[in-house]
């Protein structure tokens, strides 16, 4: 059977770390490994997550140690996994429904105990709903999955949320996030994880509904000046410099006229 590790970073997340554990406790499949590696919290966020193992049906293992920012907690979730796939699910995040892992799994294949690990798909996929800081539904995420997905979806901006991207642990754990982006290093992961994929000519699926749920108000959020340009050197690298100034030229005039239409 196919085994999900889901990895959720915490630094003093007491006030909304809860809501994350709850969505997957009540996952209804079964072979799920819960990894929360903490960044030595000073406040309850341990006694939180300890109350949480104690109860969870699925199988959870809790690190905590001081570490170098998010992107090197992340790093230690990806070395300490064993699950087929990872997904990283942060404080405050969560799963959408309770059936969501299974979703997830019959997507990767829908008849598992005929397909070989090596040939399951590289990424599941989904949709991402936008909520509040009480977990309350606001929209989807204006970036929509595409129907099929590339490496070179990208260069219109990330178009599958992080918490949304369900990668193979085996080429996952190959490409560590690069600690010199402190806010998108993510996106340069999810685009190196997609090239190998279509270097092995293995598939990126899309599992065709919501999966998770972000909470508005994140770290690109909280330095959206900062995370653009990092963006910006991220598609550089991976897209050539100048099809992304052309690309970045382009968002702006869009911006601009669809802010002009609104006056019209």
């Amino acid at each position: 059977m196919i085994r999900i590790s889901i990895v959720t970073i915490t630094y003093n997340a007491a006030r909304t770390l809860q809501r994350t554990l709850d969505s997957v406790c009540r996952q209804t499949y079964p072979h799920i490994e819960h990894l929360i590696i903490d960044g030595a919290s000073k406040d309850d966020t341990l006694r939180i997550a300890q109350q949480y193992k104690a109860t969870s049906p699925h199988e959870v293992i809790i690190q905590s140690e001081p570490d170098n920012g998010l992107y090197d907690a992340m790093n230690k979730g990806l070395q300490k996994a064993t699950g087929d796939y990872i997904v990283f699910l942060n404080a405050g995040d969560s799963l959408y429904a309770p059936d969501t892992i299974q979703t997830v799994v019959n997507a990767a294949s829908p008849q598992s105990s005929a397909v070989s690990p090596q040939h399951l798909p590289a990424v599941v996929y989904g949709d991402t709903a936008i909520t509040d800081g009480e977990g309350r539904f606001l929209h989807l995420r204006r970036h929509r999955p595409p129907k099929l997905l590339t490496w070179r979806s990208f260069k219109k901006g990330m178009l599958v949320c992080h918490q949304a991207f369900y990668a193979r642990l085996d080429i996952a754990r190959q490409f560590p996030y690069d600690l010199k982006y402190r806010h998108s290093a993510d996106v340069d992961w999810c685009i190196r994880v997609m090239k190998e994929a279509e270097h092995r000519g293995l598939p990126l699926v899309n599992a065709n509904v919501i999966v998770a749920n972000f909470e508005e108000g994140g770290d690109t959020t909280q330095h959206h000046q900062d995370s653009l340009w990092e963006r910006f050197y991220v598609m550089a690298t991976h897209y050539g410099y100048i099809q992304t100034v052309l690309l970045h030229a382009w968002f702006v005039l869009r911006s601009v006229l669809m802010k002009l239409n609104c006056y019209l």
